[in-house]
Parts: structure tokens; C-alpha cells; sequence
């Protein structure tokens, strides 16, 4: 009794104030639309501050043990970003030449973001090659002695003639010095960065900016482009346009007989950005169009157009205003929710204009017609907008950022166009009134007839469910029993992709970027550029942590090691020095005594003298490395530091997801023999947990999408047989939706995941508009019910489907992945509560012999009436 009470005394107050606000709307409707306005451009103020982040490591918690220690990383190592540039050329000595000009114009710039340009390895190779002996074994050098000292006794006892042995030692050449020495280098043999047909060379140009950090970016680089035309300007025989840098910023000059391009992640970054802020811009532009296209098509009328058009864009605005103080910044999936706020956002106002074009057509008067708009469709659509909101809401009991915030904005959209519709259409609409009168009578010939009428968007489902009931009804539920015999099996083949290509933007304009970067990486390797740097907390760590990994990865089998080598400051320092010396001294001297015989060649010699270990000759220590050897363990106060490099295994792909699995496993945490613990992070650890959180957080956040959206249902219906017709319907489009999946072979991934979980509080609305209007009038049968409903919710459903549609044309092959889904969701829905729930009412009236009286008129709707009667631009 008492919650009776209760209802009805809210009830009382809601309508209460509902009339106090409808009347201050029509008789104040310039200042309720001035306010609006002014609370909107504050919010689009807000908005324009909104920073967009794409670095995935953003979309975890900041408590993520892998975030923890990559910012901890971050804040002590060098987290730089590199400009690749790459030469093109007929011959190695055109290249190098051009190469080494650029690498000192680059190095005159002496700007404070640089750290440095090289073509080559040039510096370390002086250093280490002289000394390359001292890491080969001591019994390899004590052998090498002792042929060399045998060649040396053959050259003097031959210039002696007493030569008595059969057959001379094996004559001194470089080639063999090296080998022995482990001098040799067959990718780099004089130490550039150049192919292996030396017609490609690579400058390596490092920076201390950060990624993200655009402005500097775009500053570095053109301060870049500029040396390197003047290094062309000034190279002897090459005209400057030869390697003009005119290309656009991803692109390669291909003019004269160099080519010049440009590729590092400095570049890649600029590139990606751009591509993504006019994907976001392109893919927002396009889906409100579309939406509001399609209400212009279902009204035939302007002033609907511009009320919708304009409730949205307030609703926008606020939705994100509100995002920029709660959240402040957008990420790779909250970016294009423009589109999909819009085309859900929309149906409020769809629903509000229908209600109040039939009031006017039932000659009602402005204030009545509003006033009836109001009261007979705020209920329902609340409950909608709540419902919706609740199904965004449910990603907000996720751990996974893109997920959380993807819940937060898309929640606060839905409130938000509701807020938008009830507080702007009816002032817009007394506004637009009153300046020009709206005339409901039929005109002349079609377009007359459309705008009365209206175009039927409910006519296919109405002509199907009245011509085929059972038709429709039994293959409704054959591909029912056809989604449960597919989607276990896929279920179990594990629907996620562990292509990382599939996630990763499509630019096809940037297609001579890619190519120029590929050429970058056959040149420099991936193993160091995309391996893992792990920070120990002491020098005293390293080497256990080393010979930790090393014991990990030769665990593993030879063509399944999570990552091909372990580098650390040590390897520089190699054991058995003080042994290694002397020998070394001695076979120093007998090369020189063989080559002053005559007994080495000049070519031989040219090449072999470099690598002649020194007269003072002393033994390598860690303070004694030079900066070029020292540079990539060196942390950010200028200090060498306690850092571990891990390589990647070149004959596994770092785009394979299965693969950055077994890595971040290798090198996520590592015991020590004391019992420290030394964790590593990354892009694989990073991707790794990504993953962790999208199925962890998959089922909780579905099944609490189902939970609410049930909820919903049963608060509004609150009677059993109408709450079980409204949730078959959406039982019954899910698992279509899940079969569709299953046939069409989509995999489950970081983005499209959301699909999932809002489809249930969106989809719901559309049977829940049948229902009601079925249960209103049960007697005048479903078909009247869809011809007062069916037309408003194939075109709310249209609204949301092209929203999610314009999702596909973005570059971002991840992004197209959610559109896709979504749209397909959007369609099992649909077609369920329009083909399937309705089909099965009529099939059940006409076996029970009571006419569902498919001409009679739809009652006219009580004040209580929730969301409802509908039809395009006057139907």
C-alpha cells in the first residue's frame, strides 16, 4: 500500500513541475533556448580543451604494475623519439658521401632536443675493433700467436733459403685476422647503416623529445628537412633539387638520382596523429550527417531538421564539456563517440517530434500539442535513456580505460540528449511557430501527400508480418537453433584476433612512409628497436638478471624463444683481460714484422689495420667505454645506469599478439638468487595486459549490461507476460547477433568488445516501443501497434546504425571492426522486435480466431502513456 502511496505522490510531483516547466517554455521560450545556448558554447569551450592520447599504455590503470614501471622507466631512462633518414642512390659511395654531409649538417643545428646523428657505428666500431681480440677465447689468440709465428720463422728462413718443410703456413690475410678475432661484421662491414646492396644507406637522427610531444616534433623535423637540403645544395655534383625534402611529411623525393625519406617513430607519430585528428573529425561529420539525413528523410520537414539538429549538437556539447572535467582527455575509442552519441542520442528528439506532429495533425493547438509531446513520451523515454546509459554504464565496472571512459561519455551522452531534447525542442518548436505557422493540411500532388503522411518506414516489417506470420516466426527461431549449434564451436576455436595489423590504422596515403620505414628496418633490424629495456634498482643486479633471461629463453625450444639475446654494459667488459694482453702484444708485433717482409698485401693490410690492437693496449673497464658504446644505457642525469636490453627474436613477429603474450611473460617479472624481484614492461607486457583486462572484464561488464537492462524492462512494464515479450525479443536478436558472429568468423578484440554490452540497453529499446504500444490496445492487434510505433523505431534504429555505421569509414581498421559489429547488433535487434515479436502475436491471434483488426486505428494515448505513438512527418 505504502509504495502505491508513494508512486503516486511522485507521480503527482513530476507532473506538477512538468506543467510549471512546459509553461515557462512557452512563455519564455528566447530565454530557456538563451541559456541553453550559453551552457552549450561553455560546454563546447570545455571541449575544444580535450587532449587526445594514443599511447595504449594510457588506456590501462596508472596502479597497473606494467604502467608503475613503465613510468618509473620513463622518469630515469632517455625516452626519446628517432628521424630515420633514408638515401636511395645508384652506387654505396654516392650514398655515403651524401650521408656523412647530412650527418654533419645535422650535427651544426646543436639544438637542445638533440642528441645526436649518425650514419654509422663509426665511433664504437674505432673503439672496439682494435680491441676485438681481448673477447675472443685465450686459446683462439694463443693458436692465432702461434700460426702467425709460424708464418713469420716460413718468410724468414724462405728469404734465407733454408725453408725445409713441404708446404708453407697458411699466408696472413684480413679476412682470416678477423674471423679468428671476431672482428667481422657481415651487415655492417665498415661500420654504415646501409643495405646489404649498399645502395640504401640510413642516417639515424635521435631526439630527446617525447612521443606525443607534437609541437617539437614537427619543429625537429623541420629543422631536419632543412639541414639535409642544404647538405644536397652543398654536395658536390648533385643538384639541390635532387634530395629536395619537399615531400609531404611522410613522404620520399624522388627527384634526380638520390631519393631522400623520412621515417622513424618521430615521423610515424606526426603522422598517425594527423591521420587520426581528421579520422575523428571526417568520422564525426559523417555520422551526424547521416543521422540527421535520415530524420530530414522520415520528417520531410526543415523545422524538424533544425530541432533535432540542434538539440544534438547541445547535447554534444555538453556531453563533452562534462568529459573534459571528469576525465580531460579523449583516447583512441572515446575519440568517435561524436558519431555514435549523435546517432543514439538522436531518437529523444525523434520520439518527442512524432508524438507532437500527431497531435497537430489532430488539429491540436501548439501549447496542447507540446504539452501532450511532453507528458506522453518523457516517461518512456527516460526509461530508454536510462536503460542506455545504464548499458554504456556497465563498461564503468571495467578496469580497461577504453572501456571505462568509453562507459562515462556514452552514459553521460544519453542523459545528456535527453536533457537536450525536453529543455530545447519546445522553445525551438514555439520559436520556429511562431515565425512561420505550421501547416498540417495535405498539399497538392506527392511531395504534398509525403509531407502529410509522411514515408512509411514500417511498411516492409508491416507487409511481412501480415502476409507470412508463421513464416517469419519459425525461421526467427530456426536461426536461433542455427546460432546455438555455430557459436559454441567458435566460442572454442577462441574468438580473439592476435593480429595486431588488423587493429592498426590503414593509410593509404601514407603508403611511401611505410615503405621508406620498412626500408629503414631491413637496414637497422627490429631486434633493438623494438626490444625491451629493463631497469634494474642496482649495478650489482644486472648480470643475475641477465643470466636469469638467458636460462629463460634457452629453456625454450630453438624455433619458439620469446627473444634472441640479453644485452648489458658487461658484454663490453669481457673476462681473462689481464691473460689476453700480452698475447696480444705479442701478435701485434709478429703482424708487423710480417708486413714488413712484404708478406701482407696492401688490400690486406688497408683492412687489417684498423683492427690492430694498440701499442698501450689496457684493459676495458666500465668507466673506461666511450660515450658511443656507453649511450644506450645511460639514464637521464647523464649517468651509466643499471639497464638490461632484451631483443626480440627476429624470426617471430612483434605484430603476432600470441607472441608479445610469451614475451611479457619471459620479462614481466624476474627472482633473483637474493630474492629481489625485477620487473619488465613495455609494448609487449603492455599489449599483454590489455588483453588480461578485455577478458576479465568481458563477462563482468556484460553480464551487468544484461542485469540492468532486465531491470529496466521490469521497472517498466512491472507485468509478467508483457516484461517476458519485451526480453524474448532481445533474447532473441542477441543471439542472432552471436551467431552472425559465429558465421561470419569476427574476432573479439580491445575495441569492438564494447559492441557487446551496449547492444543489450539500446537494442532493448526497440522492443520495448512495440510492447508498450501492443499492450496499450491489445485488441486493435500488433499491426496497429506497429503502425503507430514501427515507423519511429526503424528510424531510431536507423539513426543509431548509421552512427555506428560511419564508424567503417575510418582509417583505424579497429574502430571499422566496432562500426561493423555494432551495425550488425543494431540489425538482429531490430529485425527482432519488428519481424519476429510481431509475427508471433499475429500467428497466435489468428490460430486463436481473434482478428488482430490490422486496419483499425490506434487509440489515442493517455496522459501516462509512456513512448510512443510515432510516425514520420505527419504519418
Amino acid at each position: 500500500m505504502w509504495r502505491n502511496r508513494v508512486t503516486r505522490a511522485a507521480s503527482r510531483l513530476a507532473r506538477a513541475y512538468s506543467r510549471k516547466w512546459i509553461a515557462l517554455q512557452l512563455r519564455r521560450p528566447l530565454t530557456v533556448l538563451a541559456v541553453s545556448l550559453v551552457t552549450a558554447l561553455v560546454g563546447m569551450v570545455l571541449a575544444s580543451r580535450l587532449e587526445l592520447k594514443t599511447r595504449f599504455d594510457q588506456l590501462l590503470p596508472d596502479g597497473q604494475p606494467s604502467v608503475v614501471e613503465l613510468r618509473r622507466l620513463e622518469q630515469h631512462v632517455a625516452v626519446g623519439s628517432n628521424i630515420f633518414v633514408v638515401i636511395e642512390g645508384p652506387s654505396s659511395e654516392r650514398v655515403r658521401a651524401r650521408g656523412d654531409a647530412i650527418v654533419a649538417r645535422v650535427r651544426a643545428l646543436r639544438e637542445p632536443w638533440l642528441l645526436g646523428a649518425d650514419d654509422g657505428v663509426h665511433e664504437a666500431r674505432r673503439y672496439l675493433l682494435p680491441r676485438a681480440g681481448l673477447f675472443a677465447p685465450l686459446r683462439e689468440l694463443v693458436k692465432l700467436r702461434e700460426d702467425v709465428q709460424a708464418r713469420w720463422d716460413w718468410e724468414v728462413n724462405e728469404a734465407l733459403g733454408q725453408n725445409v718443410a713441404d708446404e708453407a703456413p697458411p699466408p696472413i690475410t684480413a679476412e682470416s685476422i678477423q674471423q679468428r678475432l671476431g672482428g667481422t661484421d657481415d651487415v655492417r662491414p665498415d661500420g654504415y647503416f646501409q643495405s646489404r646492396d649498399r645502395r640504401t644507406l640510413v642516417v639515424v637522427v635521435r631526439t630527446s623529445i617525447a612521443s606525443g610531444d607534437l609541437g617539437r616534433a614537427q619543429a625537429a623535423l623541420d629543422r631536419v628537412r632543412a639541414a639535409v637540403d642544404s647538405a644536397g645544395a652543398d654536395s658536390a655534383g648533385v643538384p639541390a633539387s635532387a634530395d629536395s625534402a619537399s615531400a609531404g611529411p611522410a613522404g620520399a623525393d624522388s627527384t634526380g638520382e638520390l631519393r631522400i625519406g623520412y621515417a622513424g617513430d618521430l615521423v610515424t607519430g606526426l603522422a598517425e596523429y594527423s591521420a587520426v585528428k581528421e579520422d575523428l573529425a571526417h568520422v564525426g561529420v559523417l555520422g551526424v550527417g547521416l543521422v540527421l539525413a535520415v530524420v530530414a528523410l522520415f520528417f520531410l520537414r526543415l523545422r524538424a531538421l533544425v530541432a533535432t539538429g540542434i538539440a544534438i549538437g547541445i547535447g554534444l556539447a555538453w556531453t563533452f564539456g562534462v568529459t573534459e572535467l571528469a576525465i580531460g582527455h579523449l583516447n583512441v575509442a572515446t575519440g568517435f563517440l561524436v558519431s555514435i552519441v549523435a546517432g543514439n542520442g538522436l531518437n529523444f528528439s525523434v520520439l518527442y517530434l512524432a508524438r507532437y506532429f500527431e497531435m497537430r495533425r489532430a488539429k491540436a493547438t501548439l501549447p496542447a500539442a507540446i504539452a501532450d509531446a511532453h507528458r506522453t513520451t518523457w516517461p518512456a523515454t527516460l526509461t530508454v535513456a536510462m536503460a542506455a546509459a545504464a548499458a554504456y554504464g556497465s563498461l564503468g565496472a571495467t578496469q580497461f580505460r577504453a572501456f571505462k571512459h568509453f562507459g562515462f561519455i556514452g552514459a553521460a551522452g544519453m542523459v545528456a540528449c535527453w536533457f537536450a531534447t525536453y529543455i530545447v525542442v519546445p522553445p525551438l518548436l514555439v520559436v520556429i511557430e511562431r515565425a512561420r505557422p505550421l501547416r498540417m493540411a495535405p498539399g497538392r500532388g506527392l511531395w504534398g501527400y509525403l509531407r502529410a503522411h509522411g514515408l512509411a518506414f514500417e511498411a516492409p516489417f508491416v507487409a511481412a508480418v501480415t502476409k507470412a506470420p508463421r513464416l517469419v516466426t519459425i525461421a526467427g527461431l530456426l536461426l536461433v537453433a542455427g546460432a546455438a549449434i555455430v557459436f559454441p564451436p567458435y566460442l572454442a576455436r577462441d574468438p580473439i584476433e592476435y593480429d595486431m595489423r588488423r587493429l592498426q590504422n590503414d593509410l593509404g596515403k601514407g603508403s611511401e612512409m611505410y615503405r621508406v620505414a620498412a626500408l629503414a628496418r631491413d637496414v637497422l633490424g627490429t631486434g633493438l628497436e623494438s626490444g625491451l629495456v629493463v631497469l634494474c634498482d642496482s649495478m650489482d643486479q644486472v648480470q643475475a638478471l641477465a643470466r636469469a633471461l638467458e636460462a629463460r629463453r634457452d629453456a625454450a625450444p630453438p624455433d619458439a624463444r620469446p627473444f634472441d639475446a640479453v644485452h648489458t654494459l658487461f658484454d663490453f667488459v669481457p673476462q681473462g683481460q689481464a691473460e689476453k694482453i700480452p698475447v696480444l702484444d705479442d701478435l701485434r708485433e709478429l703482424i708487423l714484422r710480417v708486413r714488413a717482409k712484404g708478406a701482407i698485401s696492401d688490400t690486406d693490410w688497408n683492412a687489417l689495420a684498423p683492427m690492430l690492437p694498440p701499442e698501450d693496449l689496457a684493459p676495458i673497464a666500465l668507466d673506461s667505454l666511450p660515450d658511443a658504446v656507453t649511450r644506450p644505457f645511460t639514464l637521464r642525469d647523464g649517468k651509466v645506469g643499471p639497464l638490461v636490453l632484451v631483443e626480440t627474436a627476429k624470426n617471430r613477429s612483434d605484430s603476432d599478439l600470441h607472441y608479445l603474450l610469451e614475451l611479457a611473460q619471459a620479462v614481466r617479472e624476474t627472482t633473483l638468487p637474493t630474492g629481489e624481484t625485477i620487473r619488465g614492461t613495455g609494448r609487449p607486457v603492455i599489449f599483454a595486459d590489455m588483453l588480461g583486462a578485455v577478458l576479465r572484464d568481458e563477462p563482468r561488464a556484460v553480464a551487468l549490461s544484461l542485469t540492468l537492462t532486465i531491470a529496466a524492462v521490469v521497472i517498466m512494464f512491472r507485468r509478467g507476460s508483457l516484461v517476458l515479450l519485451a526480453l524474448a525479443s532481445l533474447a532473441l536478436g542477441v543471439v542472432w547477433f552471436l551467431g552472425c558472429m559465429a558465421v561470419s568468423g569476427i574476432k573479439i578484440h580491445f575495441f569492438n568488445f564494447i559492441a557487446l554490452p551496449i547492444t543489450f540497453g539500446i537494442a532493448a529499446d526497440y522492443a520495448v516501443n512495440v510492447v508498450q504500444r501492443y499492450a496499450f490496445d491489445p485488441k486493435a492487434g500488433i499491426v496497429a501497434a506497429m503502425r503507430s510505433v514501427g515507423g519511429a523505431v526503424v528510424l531510431c534504429s536507423a539513426t543509431t546504425t548509421l552512427g555506428y555505421l560511419a564508424l567503417v569509414g575510418s582509417i583505424n581498421q579497429a574502430i571499422r571492426g566496432l562500426g561493423a559489429l555494432a551495425v550488425l547488433g543494431e540489425i538482429c535487434c531490430l529485425a527482432a522486435a519488428m519481424l519476429v515479436l510481431p509475427g508471433a502475436l499475429m500467428w497466435r491471434a489468428r490460430s486463436t480466431k481473434t482478428s488482430p483488426r490490422a486496419s483499425m486505428p490506434p487509440a489515442p494515448l493517455p496522459p501516462a502513456s509512456q513512448k510512443t505513438a510515432h510516425g514520420g512527418g505527419g504519418a
